[in-house]
């Protein structure tokens, strides 16, 4: 019964690695998608579609996770380890968005302040 509980532990861990891993590869792609078309653009255009850009993907990995738990209800995929990959992949991706939403906002606020 111990032995079981270390492997579902270092399963779970192993899972939110990969999710954080995935993640960064898609925060980092974003970001370089962004100074490739920089030049091109206004420069508050380009922000705005790169974070336009990191959104839809958070939007498409958490319509991904619940596909997949959808699929799982109904015994289309059988791995829970997708699945709950798939979940933790979904809250990493959602956990970065609102943390860089917090930090703008903040800078947002700072400027505001700057002005008074």
């Amino acid at each position: 019964m111990n032995a079981s509980f270390g492997i579902a532990d270092v399963m779970a861990l192993r899972s939110q690695v990969l999710a954080r891993s995935a993640a960064l590869r898609d925060v980092r792609a974003a970001s370089e998608a962004g100074r490739i078309f920089a030049p091109a653009q206004a420069p508050g255009t380009a922000f705005a579609d790169t974070f336009n850009t990191a959104i839809k993907q958070v939007s498409a990995v958490q319509d991904h996770a619940s596909q997949m738990q959808v699929a799982y209800e109904r015994g289309q995929v059988t791995d829970i380890a997708q699945v709950m990959l798939a979940r933790q992949e979904a809250g990493v991706a959602f956990e970065a968005t609102l943390q860089v939403r917090n930090k703008l906002l903040n800078a947002y606020q700072d400027i505001m302040r700057m002005g008074g």
